[in-house]
């Protein structure tokens, strides 16, 4: 085997090295990997997002250089890694979904609060703090609400 066809060899174990790295990464910021740091499962889609796109990247620059093995990996690659993303994605939107409906549910439930008007006391001296609104309250109050209009 001459040296041409060792470099060759080198390059592309390297190549499959980097893209399976990469791939590793992805997967373990999506969540779907245990992190050996923290030992649990964590999700980070900003840089599952950011390692994907160093793929993509890599895939545009190596456009053309690759033997159909080394471009299929990519290819399969980069899709398993952007339909995981897309899933962890949903899957966290939904998870927010469902707390927002429970704890509107749970406020909800609470019945009526009464709303009838209460004489104040006579300040003597001491302000009192204002009273606090509710999260309901905050969410239908025009202040908590940025207009784009």
């Amino acid at each position: 085997m001459n040296e041409n066809n060792e470099n060759k060899d080198i390059n592309k174990y390297l190549f499959v090295n980097l893209v399976t790295m990469l791939s590793m990464s992805a997967m373990q910021q999506l969540g779907k990997i245990i992190n050996p740091g923290a030992g649990k499962a964590e999700i980070n889609l900003d840089a599952a997002q950011a390692t994907i796109d160093t793929l993509d990247m890599l895939s545009a620059k190596t456009l053309g250089n690759l033997d159909k093995d080394e471009a299929r990996l990519m290819k399969d690659t980069i899709s398993m890694l952007k339909m995981n993303f897309v899933e962890t994605r949903e899957m966290q939107n939904a998870e927010c979904r469902m707390k927002n409906e429970k704890s509107q549910d749970k406020s909800q439930s609470e019945g009526p609060k009464d709303t009838t008007a209460k004489p104040e006391p006579q300040a003597q001296g001491k302000a009192e703090p204002p009273e606090q609104k509710s999260a309901s309250e905050q969410a239908n109050d025009p202040k908590f609400h940025k207009s784009y209009d």
